[in-house]
């Protein structure tokens, strides 16, 4: 079975996100655009998202274990699941913390992600003597 197409949307941010090509990255994001991160952080765009992430680690990349796409009344629901890895703010690599990420779409647009991630968690543990 091919993937659906907001499966293919999603991925193609998320790649577009990793390879820090934020501009291809934005032409997927509605108006209005919104996301949800741990702490929590609402934020409204690439850039709010960049200056966040800079406070948190130097590099976060994804590796996915699989995508769920649902049809919704007005658009589709993708769920991404799998494993962040990366460099914290010390140079010291981290991997294997677990993620999963909701993509709401509509009208071919992303605009709704939330995240819930393992990554303070770790961070915490990393810390302690």
């Amino acid at each position: 079975m091919s993937e659906q197409w907001g499966t293919q949307l999603v991925r193609s941010y998320l790649d577009a996100m990793e390879a820090r090509d934020l501009d291809r990255a934005r032409g997927m994001l509605a108006e209005g655009f919104r996301m949800v991160f741990p702490g929590p952080a609402v934020l409204h765009t690439l850039d709010e998202l960049v200056a966040w992430s800079k406070e948190r680690y130097r590099s976060v990349g994804k590796t996915y274990e699989h995508f769920d796409e649902i049809a919704s009344e007005d658009g589709s629901v993708v769920y991404c699941f799998g494993m962040l890895h990366g460099i914290w703010l010390d140079g010291s690599p981290f991997e294997g913390i677990r993620f999963i990420d909701r993509f709401e779409l509509r009208d071919g647009k992303i605009v709704d992600q939330k995240v819930w991630n393992d990554m303070g968690e770790v961070r915490l543990a990393a810390q302690a003597p």
